[in-house]
């Protein structure tokens, strides 16, 4: 390797680090993963006993057999009960980034819309005024000129 080549990759890859869109990339990540801790949880807290009010508190052991005999380790089961566990981290953790970060940040940019909005309706506004207001001077020159300049 020639000396020319390795500050150029070192320079490329400090660029490519402090691009915008990867450090907001590598803090969502970071979050996320914070996040998953708290929803996984609130699933072990909350939702599973409340499962488990009607039946265990681990939804793991939720399955179906598919083989004549489950017995042992030749049986085929369906751990559906995973699945359920998984579908409801997930719907949780769908909706907690909906209500708390998403509708939020919406709701946010459509009032910032808005307020852009208005000010260009308002100035619209007072230059269709003003345009009126001097066609209205014109009009008046005019009639007091008298019918004999109107035709020009």
């Amino acid at each position: 390797m020639s000396k020319e080549k390795d500050p150029s990759v070192w320079q490329g890859f400090k660029a490519f680090l402090m691009r915008g869109n990867v450090v907001d990339l590598a803090v969502a990540v970071v979050v996320g993963a914070a996040f998953s801790n708290i929803v996984n949880s609130v699933v072990k807290g909350v939702i599973s006993p409340v499962v488990g009010a009607i039946g265990t508190k681990n939804l793991d052991h939720y399955s179906s057999c598919l083989s004549t005999t489950c017995k042992g380790d030749q049986d085929i089961r369906i751990m559906w009960g995973s699945v359920l566990g998984a579908t409801l981290q997930f719907l949780i953790t769908a909706a907690v980034v909906y209500f708390l970060m998403v509708l939020p940040m919406a709701r946010f940019l459509a009032r910032q819309e808005a307020r852009r909005k208005a000010r260009e309706s308002t100035h619209e506004v007072v230059e269709v005024t003003e345009l009126q207001v001097l066609k209205e001077i014109r009009d008046e020159l005019v009639a007091q000129r008298g019918p004999e300049h109107a035709a020009r």
